[in-house]
């Protein structure tokens, strides 16, 4: 009944019994909980395999905004040799920060939460499950010492995994407490001061941009704040409403946001035809010569044609923020706001080689290179392309010119390619090299020998398949 299901192109097949399909998705699920499980023994032997020269050649997280780097797990877990993650994502097709992570929590199971890691591979805990209380006892903050993961791990495992995000965080409060971990905040009240973590945030997730041109907001902040929050965002969706809008509450709260981050104190509504007044605020009416309230960077790229004189644009385009599509209308009314300064660059081709003398890049040739690539050009990394180093892909020789031989890394478009600084690095540091086989096209080739074909599209590895027969991890 199984090999049904597998024959030609996968199509279950038409006789299967509501019995049968039962069966087979359990089955498929077991065989999806024990590949996942050994990938967790794959991930830790391939840390095993691969222990850094020193502690300066470690693999961790950066941590935007901030100076200081993150583990890849916690107290008392080997550390990794942070090129070698480069391999193991791009065989796995993921990202080498996902790789980190699968990293990470294969070490943070086995070294500290011992008692889940043998849960997993009895097959008594899902594996997504177990990685997820590895990421919050590797993230808590303050850290947690082995012994304090220890008693995570006991009472975690006492459940057999089946704890919630809300009430994981709660045990790993005890726990601060318990193990007393915390820096007391003074201005707490004694009793609980010991237990002070602060939690307060305010994150902008700009790698996600919704094809209607939003992004998502979350925020914790002091209750008081947050009061006020709530009562100027109240206040200025009511004050929309009574100007004319007839947008839904959220849509008024949300502009209303948007607003506070503007320092507008009124909304503009303009309606023609209908007998309603243009009103203006009064702030702005009596300065009229206030600054341009907006002063965000939009990168967004449309198809046009020339109709007579006029310039025809199509209705859809890209935009670089998230890489998403996005309506022509949405542009217009973003740029029709109050006091919004627009400004459009001219027209790159990309199909025009560029060149120049010297190894410094040029503006106009960097923005080229940034269009063309859109992402940092390392196999399964989505790092946006504005954020990236501007790499020579055969180096540049800096001494060619002095000896009078012919420069083999010229500062040109087609030996220029967009790589985030930790792929870059790989690249310059470790055996991993590539090619431009064809303007925005790159051929990686691994330290191991396998291959890897990148496009504006994506990447895809161009290997021949592994053998059959490769043996299961062994258990530890």
């Amino acid at each position: 009944m199984i090999e049904q299901l597998a024959a030609g192109a996968r199509e279950v097949a038409d006789d299967l019994s509501a019995t049968d399909v039962l069966s087979a998705i359990r089955d498929r699920k077991a065989a999806e909980n024990q590949a996942a499980a050994d990938q967790l023994l794959l991930a830790a032997r391939w840390a095993d395999l691969h222990p850094p020269e020193s502690i300066h050649s470690a693999a961790s997280f950066t941590v935007p905004g901030c100076e200081h780097e993150e583990p890849l797990a916690g107290d008392g877990t080997p550390l990794v040799a942070e090129f070698c993650v480069a391999e193991l994502g791009t065989v796995l097709g993921i990202s080498s920060t996902a790789a980190k992570k699968l990293i990470g929590h294969a070490l943070e199971l086995r070294h500290r939460l011992p008692r889940l890691w043998e849960q997993v591979h009895a097959e008594q805990v899902p594996a997504w499950r177990a990685r997820s209380v590895a990421e919050t006892t590797i993230h808590s903050s303050p850290a947690l010492t082995r012994e304090a993961a220890g008693f995570v791990d006991a009472q975690v495992a006492a459940v057999a995994g089946r704890i919630g995000s809300a009430q994981l965080d709660r045990l790993v409060a005890e726990t601060i407490k318990r193990y007393d971990l915390a820096v007391a905040d003074p201005a707490a009240d004694p009793e609980d001061g010991y237990l002070f973590v602060d939690p307060r945030h305010v994150t902008v997730d700009t790698d996600d941009v919704h094809y209607a041109g939003t992004l998502r907001i979350e925020a914790e902040i002091d209750l008081a704040d947050a009061l006020d929050l709530d009562r100027a965002v109240t206040h200025k969706a009511q004050e929309q409403k009574a100007l004319g809008s007839t947008e839904s509450l959220d849509v008024r709260r949300a502009k209303a946001l948007g607003e506070l981050a503007r320092t507008q104190t009124a909304l503009d509504l303009h309606f023609q035809g209908n007998g309603v007044e243009s009103r203006i605020s009064a702030t702005e009416a009596d300065q009229p010569n206030l600054p341009a309230a907006r002063e965000v960077m939009i990168h967004a790229h449309f198809d046009a044609s020339l109709s007579g004189d006029t310039t025809v644009f199509g209705p859809t385009g890209r935009m670089e923020n998230g890489q998403r599509l996005v309506l022509l209308e949405q542009i217009r009314s973003w740029c029709g706001g109050s006091r919004t300064q627009v400004t459009i660059k001219p027209v790159i081709d990309l199909n025009t080689p560029l060149a120049a003398q010297g190894y410094a890049i040029p503006d106009r040739i960097r923005e080229q290179v940034i269009l063309r690539d859109r992402t940092c050009v390392f196999p399964f990394c989505t790092r946006p392309a504005r954020g990236c180093d501007i790499d020579h892909i055969t180096e540049y020789d800096h001494t060619a010119e002095a000896e009078g031989r012919p420069q083999p890394g010229p500062t040109t478009t087609d030996n220029l390619a967009t790589l985030c600084r930790f792929h870059h690095r790989v690249k310059t540091h470790s055996p991993w090299h590539y090619a431009m086989v064809a303007p925005g096209v790159f051929e990686w080739t691994s330290p191991r020998g396998h291959h890897y074909r990148r496009d504006r599209y994506g990447a895809t590895a161009i290997d021949p398949p592994d053998p059959p027969g490769i043996p299961r991890p062994r258990r530890r």
